[in-house]
């Protein structure tokens, strides 16, 4: 199991469409194949500030299989422009046996 981390910086006042758009693109995100689970939460210190996190079953499951579709493209249309700056996104794999 993979665990995809994203820190997204949403641009100021654009929090609520942010999160009407978001909505939305986690239809596409839980259809895709490889997917487990996810987790949008909001930062308590900086309003604009939200966490993604997105269980995989493969690193490949996203770089690949999610990043690579057309899935991916709508994904895109709905979020990318209310980012700044984008997103460093980091991939995390279980230390412990019983994490996995």
């Amino acid at each position: 199991m993979i665990l995809e981390v994203a820190v997204l910086d949403v641009r100021s006042g654009r929090g609520p469409d942010f999160e009407r758009a978001f909505a939305e693109a986690q239809e596409i995100i839980a259809g895709m194949p490889g997917y487990q689970r996810h987790e949008l939460r909001t930062c308590v210190e900086k309003a604009e500030r939200y966490l993604l996190l997105v269980w995989w079953e493969s690193l490949e499951a996203h770089t690949e299989g999610f990043r690579g579709s057309p899935e991916y493209q709508r994904w895109k249309a709905l979020l990318h422009d209310f980012y700044d700056p984008f997103p460093t996104v980091e991939h995390y794999r279980p230390l412990l046996p019983n994490e996995a």
